[in-house]
């Protein structure tokens, strides 16, 4: 598969659908069913992300990459617990914050989808040529005259 751009894009709409399925069943069982697809699915996206990050970053820009990444993975699902928990708390109840949550993730995601073309176009094999082209212009930039 080399369309990882669409494979996110898939997944995370796969992990909010399961997430609606979830909160809509009354059986433990289908409940339970729905959770281990969206597992399933947030396994998928981060499996393309991370594919993604390695073919697309450049090795001298990493480290400062990396701290970004970081606050995204750890306000992220602060922000969506407190989303969560807020809506929790009006009629919807716990049933309609779990439904709502799901619901905002695929309009969020066909959202980001139609706002980001290139990215759901991106084709790993095109990223890693990319990615290798400035590693060697970089390396070659960065050697002294002398060893060129």
């Amino acid at each position: 598969m080399h369309r990882h751009g669409l494979m996110v894009v898939l997944a995370a709409g796969a992990w909010g659908l399961a997430i609606v399925g979830f909160g809509l069943v009354g059986s433990l069982w289908v409940a339970l069913a729905f959770l281990a697809l969206a597992g399933a699915a947030d396994m998928v996206s981060g499996l393309f992300r991370m594919i993604i990050w390695n073919q697309t970053i450049p090795d001298h820009l990493r480290g400062r990459l990396a701290g970004i990444e970081m606050l995204s993975y750890s306000t992220g699902p602060l922000l969506g617990q407190l989303r969560s928990g807020l809506v929790a708390r009006t009629p919807l109840g716990v049933g309609g914050s779990i439904v709502s949550g799901g619901v905002l993730c695929v309009l969020g995601t066909v959202a980001l989808a139609a706002a980001l073309p290139a990215f759901l176009r991106y084709d790993g094999r095109d990223g890693l040529a990319r990615k290798q082209a400035e590693d060697v212009a970089w390396v070659a930039a960065a050697a002294p005259a002398s060893q060129v």
